[in-house]
């Protein structure tokens, strides 16, 4: 079976059977789940399996964005509800070791539900007036901030097994407006950008995946969003910041990309995206989608190969509960 370059959603807590079929024809990479999927545990479970037995692969990538916060799709009755990554930025010197220790939770949930990726550490430097779609779930106000807790979520996450994205690359910290809904332009400097926007990125350079922007950068190429853009994948994401892992669009059902689905999906491959991410479960849109993508060949299945080479074979003993009780402990006192 060819494996199609590819993340794609479902629609709901378990699948159809027009979605088995279709999951089944197409192959792709990899999948996605939303808060609209997640029921009990044993529900999510079941649907994870049930994904990954659409391709038959026991290693396919399944996906969710559990930041913290307002971005978390697990949460209570089954789940705690865990902090947004500025409260860690506010900590003092216990910033670091809460937010490996927060991650690593969050990898034990993932984990025991048959997630295995997780679109975190959140690497965006937001600046004063700047749309608060990145708002507090940035680290901190400075690059090096942010890089230092960004890398202890990903160390967190990777100890309990669970891949980190780091996100939203080159960086989406200035945008004005949220790309959910229309198509951020940023006019700041080559300079500026590379001093600020591109540094947590380029810090976490090793990191084995990363999610693009949908953001105009006029610096670099003022006719197309980064997640379109060969000038900014080639010379920035590959060139400047230097990372060499796997590189996956932001949804591409988000308002910010123009044109049908199969446009705005070959439009992203020809600037050298690795991956295609569609995440709202629609098989209309999904089926225009797959029109623009390729198999998943060359360097990019390179890419996709050593980012799952980089899960560990099991995750070290690890005491939930005394963790969770020393993490709800630490946030109670900072508060």
């Amino acid at each position: 079976m060819t494996t199609r370059a590819l993340i794609l959603g479902c629609a709901g807590k378990s699948l159809s059977a027009e979605e088995t079929a279709f999951f089944r024809d197409v192959a792709p990479w990899g999948f996605i789940l939303f808060k609209r999927n997640i029921g009990t545990p044993d529900e999510v479970l079941a649907l994870t399996q049930a994904l990954r037995d659409t391709v038959g692969r026991a290693d396919a990538p399944i996906l969710i964005d559990q930041e913290g916060g307002r971005v978390q799709r697990m949460g209570p009755p089954h789940w705690p509800a865990y902090p947004a990554g500025g409260r860690f930025g506010r900590l003092d010197g216990s910033a670091v070791a809460m937010a490996e220790l927060g991650a690593r939770l969050m990898a034990h949930d993932l984990a025991n539900v048959g997630i295995n990726v997780d679109c975190a550490p959140v690497l965006d430097v937001p600046v004063a007036g700047a749309h608060d779609v990145i708002g507090d779930r940035a680290y901190g106000t400075t690059p090096e901030r942010v890089a230092e807790i960004g890398r202890a979520v990903a160390r967190g996450l990777m100890q309990g097994g669970v891949l980190p994205v780091m996100k939203h690359i080159p960086g989406h910290g200035r945008a004005g407006c949220d790309s959910h809904k229309g198509l951020p332009v940023v006019d700041a400097d080559r300079a500026s950008l590379a001093a600020q926007d591109f540094a947590p990125f380029r810090a976490l350079a090793d990191l084995p995946m990363a999610m693009s922007a949908h953001v105009v950068f006029t610096a670099l190429d003022p006719d197309h969003p980064a997640t379109q853009s060969a000038l900014v994948i080639e010379g920035v994401i590959r060139g400047i910041i230097g990372f060499d892992g796997l590189l996956m669009t932001d949804d591409l059902s988000m308002h910010a990309l123009q044109g049908s689905f199969r446009d705005r999906t070959e439009a992203a491959f020809a600037a050298g995206i690795d991956i295609g991410l569609h995440c709202n479960g629609d098989l209309a849109e999904m089926r225009g989608v797959v029109e623009g993508a390729p198999a998943l060949a060359g360097s990019a299945l390179r890419r996709a190969h050593d980012a799952l080479a980089r899960l560990p074979a099991g995750a070290p003993a690890f005491d939930v509960r005394e963790a969770r009780a020393r993490f709800e402990a630490a946030l109670s006192l900072a508060a």
